[in-house]
């Protein structure tokens, strides 16, 4: 405990020291950060205010868009004003916070993606039980079990976090809070704890990538039993799915299922699936499906 007190504060480095490109940065995050609240927050009041978005693929819709917002503001708030700061200071206290806040929201929109996976395979795999499968009752209970089992894994890295002795440099080069660049930073052997990080971490990107694939196969395959038209339509809504998983599950995995090591892409890599993937998320969502366009149309048009 007397060498984690050594330690009161980190110094992040951000994406760049340059002063213009400090700038850039500075503008053009908090483009995507704007937009990411903006249209989240459309898709969620939309579904909120609609009584034709009542179905539970708008009901895990809904969680997404807020997992998304949560997820995005964990890290590009701080990204943003540390753009501008000439020392990027960031409490102990609020590090950890961070840790918490980016692991919780992460894996929060992972068991969404896999209960919109799951709904879009009973509605076309098994249609005719889908009303009794999956009731608004089953969809509050897997939502409630999803940010349990979030809390859960949330729990897991603040407590791998917490272990972790600071007794000599604090420069943090990354723009957030995260295991992997503290494990750099800490006085001791890391092996077991970045074992114990693939475990809990790699172990639900790879896993979870791994079983939505094979739900999406299995639902492309039984689409050879529909009619034109129901084919036409589950494939632009799969597709969007199929896209969001690979746009978030493949940086996900670079990151969490390796050993302790670095590349200079590693930064590049988390912008792209923590301030990236919620930013495209609404975009994917509401610009390939007519559904979420007409609702919106007719909820500005009430307006």
């Amino acid at each position: 405990m007397q060498q984690k007190n050594n330690v009161t504060e980190f110094v992040l480095l951000g994406l760049t020291q340059d002063p213009l490109t400090q700038k850039m940065v500075f503008f053009i995050f908090l483009i995507f950060y704007m937009g990411t609240v903006v249209g989240n927050m459309l898709i969620i009041v939309t579904i909120k205010c609609s009584r034709t978005l009542g179905s539970p693929m708008y009901f895990f819709l809904f969680y997404l868009s807020f997992a998304d917002s949560c997820f995005s503001t964990s890290t590009a708030p701080r990204l943003i004003v540390d753009a501008l700061s000439e020392k990027k200071v960031i409490s102990y206290n609020e590090c950890m916070t961070q840790v918490f806040a980016l692991h919780l929201f992460g894996c929060m929109e992972i068991f969404v993606l896999i209960l919109m996976a799951a709904d879009r395979y009973v509605a076309i795999c098994k249609p005719l039980h889908y009303p009794r499968i999956m009731r608004r009752q089953v969809c509050h209970i897997l939502i409630v079990l999803a940010w349990i089992g979030s809390f859960m894994h949330s729990i897991a890295q603040i407590i791998l976090a917490l272990r972790l002795p600071f007794c000599g440099p604090n420069l943090i080069d990354h723009y957030c809070c995260d295991l992997q660049p503290l494990l750099k930073l800490a006085c001791m052997d890391t092996y077991m704890i970045n074992l114990l990080l693939v475990t809990n971490s790699g172990a639900i990107c790879s896993s979870s990538f791994v079983i939505l694939m094979i739900s999406y196969v299995v639902i492309l395959h039984s689409l050879r039993n529909h009619s034109a038209e129901g084919r036409k339509k589950a494939l632009s809504t799969c597709t969007s799915h199929i896209i969001v998983v690979v746009l978030f599950f493949g940086p996900c995995i670079f990151i969490y299922t390796r050993p302790p090591t670095t590349f200079p892409m590693d930064k590049m890599v988390a912008v792209f699936y923590t301030i990236g993937t919620p930013f495209l998320n609404p975009l994917i969502y509401t610009l390939r499906n007519a559904e979420v366009k007409n609702a919106m149309r007719k909820l500005w048009h009430v307006k």
